[in-house]
């Protein structure tokens, strides 16, 4: 049968050409090129080595827009100054908005839970796009560096609504929403009612909420409390990893990241260069996640066969040097993979087998026209209030408000709050708080003047007036939005 489907293959960095090799030589014994062309294209080291910051060819990035598939191998990140991380820069690139990782205990790969006879069956869900991994960086004064955190509705409505249609799919009765909202109460908070309005949606599957902490404490103490956690970028990628020690390592986890028009499925471990070209290496979480991009593309029946053969080989003992009995030989990559291809047809006798599934050609929309403005809220009405202006600034905070008093003596607006780090230093705050060289400073409108009646321009005026005599690194305009503050207050006002 001639191939229908476009696969577009980055094998990677380290041991990525070498478990990428053994996948696909895996996935041709189970007759998934008769249905599928993989196309090689250039990312990662090499790529970075020429000089390329982005770590990815044009020629790439145009193979993989074509197939609307990636699967790729461990890629090195450059370590400190340089380019980006290749992975998160390819998720962004194609708004793979949603990470989807499952986490199964798996025969013959033993753990503490294992050993306790307790079964590991979970998913987390990751948004993708937004929170710190914008990488939006500056370095505001001598002493400090800021990382911008930006979560926004739409982001988290398209990941909530992933998370509850992947769940209904999978036949979960129950999401978790794990967050930080008792502290991040903006940020956070948005992305827990995001997923509380999300779940309207979904009235046969239970919603519930966790604060990170406790959950990461219960996903150790009690795994089995959860089927499905959808989390912010950053604490869904530690979650995640968490996760995976829970099953035996990043070595058994399989990653898919899923957008509207683009999906990207890969190894999420690293690209171990100490057993690099050795032949050694586990090829199983590439295989896993090979095995959700098949499903992905509607080829449920090899994905079937081939999980059944991996499961049978695994329940035989047959293992990489990484895992399993220490006193049974360990493989190598290729004898590994040898053994899975030796039990295609066959099925795990300790374990439930895996079903093929119904599965249907994976079709994508058609490609956009231009990049999309995506929106949730419409039509608030919006209030200037004040501002907050940023300072680099050695000053203590009581001469800092002395000369910031002066600056809007004469301007709608009136001094109301001085933090630093967070916390307030003025008008009140304790002698045993430190203070850095970098303080928020906040200016509201005087009592008498009605919000609406000024805009920005006033803001940007003060604004003006104090950097002639201040370095001012940023400023953010305080507003109203349908008559609810867009800002939050500082630790102990």
């Amino acid at each position: 049968m001639a191939s229908t489907l476009s696969v577009a293959v980055a094998a990677g960095d380290g041991i990525g050409p070498e478990i990428m090799a053994a996948t696909l030589d895996l996935f041709q014994a189970a007759g998934v090129h008769e249905r599928v062309a993989f196309r090689p294209v250039e990312m990662g080291a090499a790529v970075f080595a020429k000089g390329n910051s982005r770590g990815i060819t044009d020629e790439a990035i145009r193979v993989v827009e074509d197939c609307g598939v990636l699967f790729k191998g461990p890629m090195e990140t450059p370590k400190g100054g340089g380019g980006k991380s290749i992975n998160v820069t390819a998720r962004k690139l194609w708004n793979t908005y949603a990470n989807l990782r499952v986490f199964k205990s798996l025969p013959g790969v033993e753990t503490v839970y294992s050993k306790a006879g307790l079964t590991i069956n979970m998913a987390i869900v990751r948004e993708n796009i937004e929170d710190t991994y914008g990488g939006v960086e500056h370095r505001l004064s001598q002493d400090t560096i800021q990382c911008k955190r930006l979560i926004t509705a739409p982001g988290c409505d398209q990941v909530h609504r992933f998370a509850f249609h992947t769940a209904r799919a999978m036949g979960l009765t129950r999401v978790h929403c794990g967050h930080k909202a008792n502290i991040m109460k903006m940020t956070d908070g948005l992305f827990l009612d995001r997923f509380r309005r999300a779940a309207q949606d979904f009235p046969e599957i239970e919603s519930a909420d966790v604060i990170v902490d406790a959950l990461c404490m219960n996903l150790v103490v009690r795994p089995q409390t959860y089927q499905m956690v959808v989390l912010p970028n950053l604490q869904g990628d530690i979650v995640s990893d968490l996760c995976a020690g829970l099953v035996g390592g990043l070595g058994f986890a399989p990653s898919a990241n899923i957008g509207n028009h683009m999906a990207i499925f890969e190894a999420v471990h690293g690209t171990a260069p100490d057993i690099a070209g050795r032949g050694v290496a586990n090829p199983t979480s590439l295989i896993l996640s090979g095995l959700m991009m098949l499903r992905h593309l509607g080829l449920g029946r090899e994905a079937a066969a081939i999980e059944n053969a991996l499961l049978a080989t695994l329940e035989s003992g047959a293992r990489t040097g990484d895992f399993g009995d220490k006193a049974s030989p360990a493989l190598g990559t290729a004898a590994f993979t040898r053994a899975i291809i030796d039990r295609l047809g066959q099925s795990p006798r300790t374990v439930p087998a895996a079903a093929a599934g119904a599965g249907s050609p994976f079709e994508r929309g058609p490609r956009p026209t231009g990049q999309q403005v995506i929106r949730t809220f419409k039509n608030l009405v919006t209030q200037v209030v004040g501002c907050d202006v940023y300072l680099d600034s050695p000053l203590a905070p009581v001469s800092l408000a002395e000369e910031m008093q002066r600056a809007c003596a004469d301007t709608p607006f009136r001094l109301t709050l001085i933090s630093n780090r967070g916390t307030q230093v003025w008008p009140v705050g304790s002698v045993f708080t430190e203070c850095v060289d970098y303080y928020r400073v906040r200016f509201e409108l005087r009592d008498g003047v009605p919000a609406g009646t000024i805009g920005q321009s006033r803001a940007l005026a003060l604004l003006a007036r104090i950097a002639e005599a201040f370095t001012v690194c940023s400023y953010e305009l305080l507003r109203t939005f349908d008559g609810v503050k867009g800002y939050s207050m500082a630790q102990g006002q």
